[in-house]
């Protein structure tokens, strides 16, 4: 005998087994990101007699980065909160926002990384260099990737509006996007903060 699913309980399934699926990924970039921090903790003094952080890090440009994406976190929790009150045209204006903050963190960053390198300060001069453009780095391409995402939303709002689809995919990209920003507060935290004390 054949058992019929029903379409709403095969739908809630699909739900569920994407919803699951997310959750494992952003468990493993948690591990990922774990793994970075632990091998920075232990090369972080490796510097093979070259700078280390208080010379070679700019405490107001790493206020400015960590303002812009802790602003752009909250803009995109007005997009969603604006998503969920079917405000279609607010929502693209906030993530419109979220994404000019986002790039605008991506700019400085790799603004920064131009910067050391040209003063001879590349990945390849020490251990403690090697881990710290490995962790930022890892960090500012989840970034780039998320505006990419990002974009995508916006297109998609645009032409097919807040349907339970777009919703879905708003609500998975705001977990990713407060995820880094969580990231971003430990890399700001071990990286800058104790490198300058």
């Amino acid at each position: 005998m054949i058992a019929h699913v029903h379409p709403a309980e095969h739908h809630h399934d699909t739900e569920s087994t994407i919803v699951f699926g997310f959750w494992i990924y952003i468990m493993s970039d948690c591990i990922l990101f774990a793994t970075l921090f632990a091998a920075f903790a232990v090369l972080h003094t490796h510097t093979f007699g070259g700078p280390g952080p208080k010379e070679l890090f700019s405490m107001p440009v790493v206020l400015a980065e960590t303002f812009i994406l802790l602003t752009s976190s909250f803009t995109y929790g007005l997009a969603l909160l604006a998503a969920f009150r079917k405000h279609q045209r607010q929502v693209i204006g906030f993530l419109i926002v979220t994404f000019i903050l986002g790039l605008s963190f991506v700019t400085i960053e790799i603004t920064e990384f131009t910067h050391l390198v040209l003063e001879g300060h590349s990945w390849k001069s020490s251990a403690f260099l090697s881990s710290f453009f490995t962790l930022v780095g890892t960090h500012g391409l989840h970034v780039s990737l998320g505006l990419i995402w990002m974009l995508g939303a916006i297109i998609q709002v645009k032409r097919h509006g807040l349907t339970h689809m777009t919703q879905r995919k708003l609500t998975a990209l705001s977990l990713f996007w407060h995820f880094l920003d969580i990231v971003w507060i430990f890399v700001f935290t071990i990286v800058y903060l104790m490198g300058m004390i």
